[in-house]
């Protein structure tokens, strides 16, 4: 299937995880993909070369997406490589304290929100310059069940997620007219190096409660972003889909 010939898509956190899976499978369906990192060279790198030799497009692109300045540059760089960008995966992982609101102090709960926030506020505005001029975009980005459904020590990183939850509807609102979707992916617990964190035990307890039977791997994710930039889509805008094997329903 290679529905996003000719597409453009930048990834965010697309060395690892989530993003290394997504960048993988919108290159085998034909876009051209630039791989974001802030440190990890090698990591990225590995996912170009893997890229690259199935036949298709990619190079590596560091910025810290928090930061304007890198964000423009960033930006620059692939519209000077490929014209144009005309998917956007919103997916970098902030890092964040896992403390009871009640021990964490405001420094380190606005420093989650500030940096989510930020990181969209900052790749939407730049990357949807190019998208109007083309009419054209597809904007995914990458919340959390925590946005809807509290969890233990996990205030910061809900809060901040069920912020980029609704500035996506707003994005949405505004950039429809020029031919631009936004739509939000949340996905239950993903095996990725980020969550390695988790007990055994709450792994194989979550899976038994997961009626698909399983923890998400990054490629599950992957799909759904897949979905969402692709044109069987192309009226659908604003939602917010679960990703977690029907343990939590909508």
């Amino acid at each position: 299937m290679k529905d996003l010939n000719g597409k453009v898509a930048l990834v965010t956190g697309g060395g690892r995880g989530i993003g290394a899976a997504t960048c993988a499978l919108l290159a085998e369906r034909g876009a051209k993909v630039a791989v974001n990192y802030v440190g990890n060279q090698a990591s990225a790198q590995e996912v170009v070369t893997t890229i690259q030799s199935h036949g298709g497009a990619a190079f590596a692109v560091q910025a810290d997406v928090r930061d304007a300045l890198q964000v423009e540059h960033m930006v620059e760089q692939v519209v000077r490589t490929w014209g144009t960008i005309d998917i956007l995966v919103n997916n970098a992982n902030m890092s964040f304290a896992m403390k009871p609101l009640a021990e964490m102090t405001w420094e380190e709960f606005s420093q989650k929100l500030n940096d989510e926030m930020s990181a969209a506020f900052l790749l939407t505005q730049h990357v949807t310059r190019k998208m109007v001029e083309h009419q054209y975009g597809r904007i995914v980005y990458i919340a959390s069940g925590l946005a809807k459904r509290p969890g233990l020590r996990m205030a910061a990183h809900g809060t901040a997620k069920a912020a980029l939850t609704q500035f996506a509807r707003y994005v949405a609102q505004e950039y429809g007219p020029f031919g631009i979707t936004a739509n939000v992916i949340s996905p239950g617990l993903v095996m990725t190096d980020a969550t390695r964190f988790q007990p055994q035990e709450y792994v194989m307890r979550t899976a038994d409660m997961t009626p698909l039977e399983h923890v998400a791997t990054p490629e599950d994710v992957a799909h759904a972003i897949a979905m969402y930039v692709g044109e069987d889509t192309r009226f659908v805008t604003g939602t917010y889909i679960p990703v977690n094997g029907g343990l939590s329903m909508e």
